[in-house]
């Protein structure tokens, strides 16, 4: 499945304006006031920053942020407002990512090649997936220092070692609340606060047991969300963007679910999910067909826009939502 000159792995959310007052003119001055909201995806770069197949040993244009940039840049070109943010497994997949992590290890202070790479494109955010884990959580710490962007996750907590739940404390950020300046239609300014939430899958205490027992612990995907998105509104967050790094199953929820995202979509509040982990594209992949609640079409999964954008950076995940304002809220 060679995509990558179609560039966009992309799914249209689109607003239907409803008016208590009749007529053209109402309708068209509510219209101009509303908000077109381009949300850019990047997930599972694994550290192909360059387009080099480091296996091949050779320079390669299926794959790779260099190549993925000028989608980005595209992208942004069409849209008056637009969001990037990264879903996660950065930092580890070639012999680069080893080679900083193992062989000539990145000390206090340095910038790791991939935050080299993405400063210059301008994340609003990014999540922290299950592979951020493989060398370690000093380690980790270490390098988001050079990330010029946020990091989030919601399910990851603190062990604090004394079997209650209830003083649990998050170990990163579980969400940020971003305050924006968008143009509306008539070309006005306007304020919007987008609220922005990160998971991982709880079986990185399995994966990555070595490097994390004793120091965290992670929990539920879905139930997190539950937890958290109403605070989320409570604080003022407008819409919100979830990025679960977490694969799709419609099979039964069975607790710590690795693959959430289906349920993770019938979660109130939660306006657009950008999701990766399991290296597929949505819409579009044939396994998304005949699935109920599913549009593989539209892009959308129990009516939530979502994306999902490959690997490798391969693909740029785009969802386009239309916000109007009604009473001082936002609607998609």
């Amino acid at each position: 499945m060679n995509m990558f000159k179609k560039a966009f792995a992309t799914t249209l959310a689109l607003g239907l304006l409803v008016s208590p007052f009749s007529g053209m003119n109402q309708h068209a001055e509510a219209a101009s006031s509303d908000v077109n909201l381009r949300i850019m995806e990047t997930t599972d770069i694994h550290t192909n920053i360059v387009n080099y197949d480091y296996y091949k040993d050779q320079v390669t244009d299926q794959f790779g942020l260099a190549k993925t940039a000028t989608l980005i840049h595209q992208a942004r070109n069409e849209a008056e407002n637009s969001l990037l943010f990264d879903n996660g497994d950065l930092i580890q997949g070639n012999p680069l990512g080893d080679y900083v992590a193992k062989v000539d290890p990145l000390q206090e202070g340095e910038t790791h090649p991939v935050y080299k790479a993405m400063n210059l494109l301008d994340y609003e955010a990014g999540n922290i997936g299950n592979h951020e884990f493989n060398y370690g959580l000093d380690f980790l710490n270490t390098i988001l220092k050079g990330a010029n962007f946020p990091y989030i996750n919601a399910n990851v907590y603190v062990d604090d070692h004394d079997d209650n739940p209830t003083n649990d404390e998050n170990y990163f950020t579980p969400y940020k609340i971003l305050d924006k300046t968008v143009i509306d239609e008539s070309g006005q300014d306007r304020q919007l606060k987008v609220g922005v939430i990160g998971f991982v899958p709880p079986q990185i205490m399995q994966w990555d047991k070595a490097n994390l027992e004793g120091k965290v612990i992670a929990k539920d995907i879905v139930e997190t969300a539950k937890k958290f998105v109403p605070e989320m509104e409570a604080k003022g967050a407008d819409i919100i963007v979830a990025i679960p790094h977490s694969g799709f199953e419609k099979a039964a929820p069975s607790g710590n679910d690795e693959n959430a995202v289906y349920y993770l979509s019938e979660v109130d509040g939660i306006d657009a999910i950008l999701f990766g982990h399991a290296h597929k594209v949505f819409p579009g992949d044939s396994s998304f067909e005949g699935i109920a609640e599913v549009d593989n079409q539209k892009g959308t999964i129990n009516g939530v826009a979502s994306v999902e954008p490959g690997y490798w950076g391969d693909h740029l995940g785009v969802i386009d939502l239309t916000l109007s304002e009604s009473n001082g809220e936002w609607l998609v």
